[in-house]
């Protein structure tokens, strides 16, 4: 069994990348930062998700000695310059609710005709705490008028992708994970880490 530790300890996250990933790598073992109990938490101080993936994933890769990858992600919406973009996870404040973020996005938007949006994903893969290499994944769409439906997490009930007339909330699952940002860039991890896996320092056969 070959290990690799997602620098997340979100659940949400974990179980897309598990998703994603396991069809074209079944032997490969996800961990979670949750699984180290002392895990450190580092500060997330770059100013775009390249930046912010990769201090992710080498922290992670360095802590527990192991190849380690990262996401960092956000929605960018156009009439709103850019936000919430790498801050959107705190886009309403540390503690705030998905109900409370995507408020502000829809009050931002009040009377403004473009509600054109965009899903992005930056993966960072990391080996012996240095980084290997970056992938990025888009998703393209509208800002609905309001929340719609109850699945997928974030800002996913106020996002249309293009070519569809339902949120993410709406589409569920097994629509996300074939067209949404974060699949986008953990397909092409996975292309990735099949043509090079074998090769990459730090990546063993247990």
């Amino acid at each position: 069994m070959i290990q690799i530790l997602a620098g997340t300890s979100n659940k949400h996250k974990v179980e897309e990348f598990k998703s994603a990933i396991s069809h074209l790598l079944p032997d490969l073992q996800i961990l979670m930062t949750s699984d180290f109990p002392s895990f450190p938490d580092v500060e997330e101080n770059g100013t775009s998700f390249e930046e912010n993936a990769s201090i992710k994933a080498k922290h992670a890769s360095a802590y527990a000695d192991m190849p380690a990858f990262a996401d960092d992600s956000g929605l960018e919406v156009m009439a709103l310059n850019g936000e919430p973009g790498i801050y959107s996870a705190r886009y309403a404040g540390e503690k705030a609710t998905d109900a409370e973020k995507m408020a502000k996005v829809l009050a931002g938007l009040e009377g403004k005709s473009d509600r054109r949006a965009r899903f992005v994903c930056v993966i960072a893969l990391a080996a012996g705490g240095e980084i290997t290499q970056l992938f990025r994944g888009e998703v393209h769409g509208v800002i609905a008028h309001e929340p719609r439906g109850d699945h997928g997490f974030g800002y996913d009930p106020i996002f249309i992708p293009d070519g569809y007339d339902k949120t993410f909330g709406e589409l569920g699952a097994e629509i996300k994970e074939k067209i949404s940002h974060r699949a986008v860039a953990l397909e092409k991890m996975t292309q990735f880490l099949q043509k090079e896996l074998e090769n990459m320092e730090g990546f063993e056969l247990q």
